[in-house]
């Protein structure tokens, strides 16, 4: 189910830890897998927990706590906002109205041709920053402003 390479990064993640406790890797492995599915699907999950040999059920809920797996498709490009309320204060809401307006989709929605999903987010830690987003989980756009999103959301086509 999946590559030989993301099966050799999560190996790579495995052996940091000792030998019998390989199930320390699943956030690594899950996040590996994700990269190269686009999502985590029932039957990833479980291939994921018969390679880490732990129960499937164990990897779920590791899955469905965190989130930054998802657990449908996406879009290309997932965009998550901050909105809690450092950001809020400093307007957030307004970049949220902004990106909603662009891509005429509101927040859990993807654009019909797949490009966007549009997620609502908790703190991201750089509350100094805001308003900020991240870009499919790995890179932070902070400071934004309506002509910066419009910007970024034409770079990511």
């Amino acid at each position: 189910m999946l590559s030989a390479h993301s099966l050799a990064l999560i190996d790579k993640e495995v052996i940091k830890y000792p030998a019998e406790q390989k199930q320390s890797a699943v956030m690594s492995a899950l996040r590996i897998a994700q990269i190269e599915r686009g999502w985590l699907s029932k039957e990833c999950i479980e291939y994921v927990a018969t390679y880490l040999e732990m129960p499937a059920i164990a990897v779920y809920e590791v899955a469905t706590f965190y989130n930054m797996y998802e657990l449908a498709p996406v879009g290309r490009n997932k965009v998550t906002l901050c909105t809690n309320l450092p950001c809020q204060l400093q307007g957030a809401d307004a970049i949220a109205a902004h990106m909603q307006a662009k891509l005429g989709i509101g927040f859990g929605e993807t654009t019909a041709d797949g490009r966007y999903t549009l997620k609502e987010g908790e703190c991201m830690g750089a509350c100094g920053h805001g308003p900020l987003c991240l870009h499919n989980n790995h890179k932070m756009h902070d400071h934004l402003t309506a002509e910066s999103v419009d910007k970024l959301l034409d770079d990511m086509k």
